[in-house]
């Protein structure tokens, strides 16, 4: 207690604005250096040599060594000697060491202060006795006071700052989005002046044409009575010269008249029916109409993020001229972006439904074996495969399901396998050949002619969910699974020739139809991840948009891919610019 009341010691803060510790002035750096180092050979004394940390509770043993009462009870359970020098020991040899406790607090005491930071060391400086006047603490209160006003206001400007750069940056993107919407309202308003002039050039023209039908419809009408007047002078005349002469008599004359009648007659109910057939055109096309705006408004949202990404992208593109391409419909005040998306919103609203041309029946429906997985056609669309659970591959002839209706429908070639299907391939130059997957894992080649298989591959862990034949290497095939891999095969060889790892389930796999380079993989991770063969370190695209498993992809063309997923949606996409169309 009367170290900490001289107030000399370095480890206290001075009071006095004008007091230094000497201890850091006077202290050579050798000294300083030599206690430190005796100080680590004090630490390396004061360790247990059990558990070799400060002892704690420090008890000795009668041959003179030191240990922690609670590890020399714990050896001595196990063994009767000293850890350190192996001399006989029990536990009624062993003595508190109460000196060496009192050093060791003090140590303790002395490693706090050091590492503990100066407002600490004033507090404990305080609290064990240290005496200050009422001057300097009305000096410590005014620095206090002032450091406290200090760090208010700094933390004040941080957080005006933070503020600041918040509504900045929220600014920026409001104005970002304003712009936007801007530049999307002066595209529409562009469009519907567009599609406002076209719309009366429409309507000019239908208006010339009715015009002109109804010229041609009033002179056809208008030449048959002037003829028919003509006709009745002309008979008037003749009849009375032949009645003055004594020839054709007045029976004759008043059939003619109604036969004149009945022809006028005809002509104006050929009219009304032409009339009537016209309203309920007019009708039909009027229900039509309204059944494709509501189709619109269903898939709104969809239909307006695809215009104004077809408008966008032609505005970032103006110096392209799209004249040369012949797919783009040139109107005049349409502009390609407006004209394709035309053409997107008339295919969309075009078609509603499918009409079914033919049905294949495999005898009961609600029968868990004929439930079908898989329907693939063969290179000349003359045949199709089915495959399910059934555990069979059944091939029909189309032209026989088409035209000749059945009640049950008998295959023209069925083959048995091991294993539940999951999916077909039919060979595209080898219309013979066609390849399966099933719930084992092992994709299987065929020979439809001799209903034998050609090549299994087993390398799989899981259930196989997709297999596809390459359309320019008839060699080469693809398959995926539920063990997150995609494998490419050859039929040449027994063993895959690539070997993909995904980190989701594989759901479908296809090959691009002009090349065996690119393949396209649905998996359960919501994405589509389309591959170069060639560099398969990492996919060359992934197509996000899909929020469940895409369960199905299909190439169109060699650009476009479809896709399916469980969230009951289709989306098409462009492989080759890697946008979503």
């Amino acid at each position: 207690m009367e170290e900490f009341s001289t107030g000399t010691d370095p480890r206290v803060p001075a009071v006095k604005p004008d007091s230094k510790p000497s201890s850091f002035e006077e202290v050579p750096l050798e000294a300083a250096s030599a206690a430190v180092s005796e100080d680590a050979e004090v630490d390396k004394d004061l360790l247990c040599p059990i558990c070799m940390q400060i002892i704690k509770d420090a008890f000795l043993t009668s041959c003179g060594h030191s240990f922690c009462y609670m590890c020399i009870i714990t050896h001595l359970r196990n063994k009767s000697d000293c850890p350190c020098c192996s001399q006989f020991l029990t536990n009624n040899q062993l003595f508190p060491n109460i000196l060496l406790d009192k050093l060791l607090k003090k140590t303790s005491a002395r490693q706090i202060s050091k590492t503990a930071s100066p407002v600490e060391q004033f507090r404990q400086a305080l609290q064990q006795g240290y005496e200050v006047t009422i001057k300097e603490l009305d000096n410590l209160l005014s620095l206090l006071a002032e450091k406290k006003r200090k760090m208010e206001q700094e933390e004040a400007e941080r957080n005006m700052q933070i503020l600041l750069d918040f509504l900045q940056c929220l600014r920026k993107q409001k104005v970002d989005e304003l712009n936007e919407i801007q530049t999307d309202l002066q595209f529409i308003k562009e469009d519907i002046n567009s599609v406002e002039r076209h719309r009366v050039d429409l309507y000019r023209a239908r208006d010339r044409y009715s015009v002109k039908l109804r010229m041609l419809g009033d002179d056809s009408s208008t030449r048959k009575p002037w003829s028919s007047s003509m006709d009745k002078n002309n008979s008037g005349i003749v009849s009375s010269s032949l009645n003055i002469r004594g020839g054709m008599p007045a029976g004759n004359l008043q059939n003619k008249k109604i036969d004149g009648k009945t022809q006028l007659s005809g002509h104006v109910s050929q009219r009304k029916d032409a009339l009537s057939g016209a309203d309920s055109q007019g009708f039909n096309q009027s229900g039509l109409s309204v059944a494709r705006k509501k189709r619109i408004h269903a898939q709104f949202n969809d239909l307006q993020e695809c215009y104004l990404q077809k408008r966008r992208q032609l505005a970032n593109q103006l110096h392209i001229k799209q004249e040369s391409d012949k797919n783009v419909i040139h109107r005049e005040g349409y502009n390609a972006g407006l004209a394709d998306f035309q053409s997107v919103l008339s295919t969309f609203t075009q078609y509603s439904r499918l009409r079914v041309i033919a049905e294949v029946r495999l005898g009961d429906l609600f029968h868990s074996a004929n439930i079908v997985s898989s329907i693939e056609f063969d290179r000349d669309d003359e045949l199709f495969a089915t495959a399910g659970v059934s555990r069979r591959i059944k091939v029909f002839d189309l032209s026989m399901v088409l035209n000749e209706p059945a009640d049950v429908h008998c295959p023209v070639v069925e083959m048995s396998t091991r294993s539940k299907l999951s999916c077909l391939s039919w060979n595209k130059h080898w219309k013979n050949h066609i390849a399966s997957s099933d719930y084992e894992g092992i994709v299987t080649v065929w020979d439809v002619t001799t209903r034998q298989s050609l090549m299994e591959y087993e390398e799989h862990e899981k259930r196989a969910w997709s297999v596809d034949f390459s359309r320019t290497d008839p060699s080469m095939l693809v398959s995926g699974s539920d063990d997150c891999k995609v494998k490419v095969w050859c039929t040449k060889q027994e063993a895959s020739v690539i070997n993909i790892d995904m980190k989701a389930n594989i759901c479908c796999v296809k090959y691009n139809p002009g090349s065996s380079n690119f393949i396209a993989v649905g998996s359960a991770d919501h994405h589509i991840h389309y591959y170069d063969l060639r560099n398969i370190s990492s996919p060359l695209h992934v197509f996000s948009g899909h929020k469940k498993a895409v369960s199905y992809v299909k190439f169109l063309s060699e650009n476009e891919l479809a896709s399916a997923s469980t969230d009951s949606t289709l989306r098409l996409w462009d492989v080759k610019e890697n946008l979503p169309v």
